[in-house]
């Protein structure tokens, strides 16, 4: 089916990320409005986007709720994702085009229309207690962050927590949201047993580019308070400087690393900015309308560190890049890094693990 119609953009919209519904690289047509001469543009068109559009979540029930990957430069083989779709509206998230698999827009769809897992928790237990499951670390909340906005009233992430709480099952998570400090009362325990771990991604500690770049994120400073309440419960925590991008936020990245450790992070991070699919008409759309004047520069610069493309999706250059500009942000991390003292986290136990009903595996409390 075809996409909504496509007017020229020429003012972002207020709480919003994406400022149009870039279609999907599955759609079979789509429209795009043109003026006739006649001002037709100035009417208003039912499918241009709302000035304020809404947030609809759809229900469903997932079949399966563990994924794998065996991908070389990503740390976990097995993820977990309470949502699809993320209302924090970050303009930059590699997860954007996903949505096209569900004839939804990369653009304002992905941070409007949400999917609810209603059932994760019970698809977990299910995954725990299949003959030759094999505990490793499970990843929660990747590709769409577990904490954005709507769990306050799902509680869909926290219910996965209390499964791996019952089952003694390790796991990482990684979050923008404040919300995180919620579940406290299951994290701090857990990761006594050594089996929790929190990073938490900064990519500003500027609040007017954060409210223009993740909207409905967690502003940068309630981040870092959330970072310190954790690390004084004892959770370890860490800090991903992500994305950086050329020209927009790269000179902030010793100051986060900086505020992040004086707030308790044990280990450190980094991603360059990443465009693939949709993303990269996103993105340009978001410099054109914030930053018109440095966004040829700031394309440039991309391209310099994607091999004179938009993106690289190769294993092991697509988190990094290449080039001088990406030589240049490795070399200053790792200095930033050393003599800030970050490590690694400690490692996660799957030891520990015991399947749903199996002696030992009761009630969360007998963890504790």
């Amino acid at each position: 089916m075809p996409t909504k119609a496509r007017a020229p953009v020429t003012a972002p919209l207020k709480g919003r990320g994406a400022a149009s519904y870039v279609p999907g690289r599955y759609e079979v047509a789509t429209t795009h409005a043109e003026d006739d001469g006649w001002d037709s543009l100035q009417a208003r068109d039912d499918t241009d986007p709302e000035p304020h559009p809404d947030t609809r979540v759809h229900e469903e029930r997932a079949r399966g709720i563990v994924s794998r990957n065996d991908s070389p430069d990503i740390g976990f083989g097995q993820s977990v994702n309470p949502y699809r779709g993320c209302e924090h509206g970050c303009v930059y998230c590699f997860a954007r085009p996903s949505h096209a698999y569900l004839n939804l827009s990369p653009g304002l769809d992905f941070e409007t229309r949400l999917f609810a897992k209603t059932n994760a928790a019970e698809r977990l237990r299910a995954e725990f207690s299949r003959k030759g499951y094999r505990c490793a670390p499970i990843a929660l909340g990747i590709n769409t962050d577990a904490y954005q906005p709507i769990e306050r009233r799902y509680r869909i992430t926290r219910s996965l927590i209390e499964v791996m709480a019952e089952c003694r099952h390790p796991f990482s998570l990684i979050t923008k949201n404040a919300l995180v400090t919620r579940d406290l009362d299951l994290l701090a325990p857990l990761a006594q047993q050594r089996l929790a771990t929190v990073y938490f991604s900064v990519t500003t500690l500027d609040n007017r580019l954060s409210s223009k770049m993740e909207p409905r994120a967690s502003a940068p400073h309630a981040r870092l308070r959330a970072m310190r309440a954790l690390a004084e419960a004892g959770v370890p925590v860490g800090v991903m400087v992500a994305p950086v991008i050329p020209m927009i936020n790269d000179s902030e990245l010793e100051a986060i690393l900086e505020a992040a450790r004086e707030a308790g992070a044990g280990a450190a991070g980094y991603v360059l900015l990443r465009l693939p699919h949709e993303l990269k008409d996103i993105w340009r759309e978001w410099l054109q309308l914030h930053h018109p004047e440095r966004a040829r520069h700031v394309m440039s610069l991309v391209r310099q560190m994607r091999g004179g493309r938009d993106y690289d999706s190769a294993f092991g250059k697509r988190m990094r890049g290449e080039g001088p500009f990406a030589d240049l942000v490795a070399a200053r991390f790792e200095r930033v890094r050393r003599k800030l003292g970050f490590g690694r986290l400690p490692p996660l136990d799957a030891t520990r693990f015991r399947a749903p009903g199996a002696e030992g595996a009761g009630p969360q409390g007998e963890l504790f």
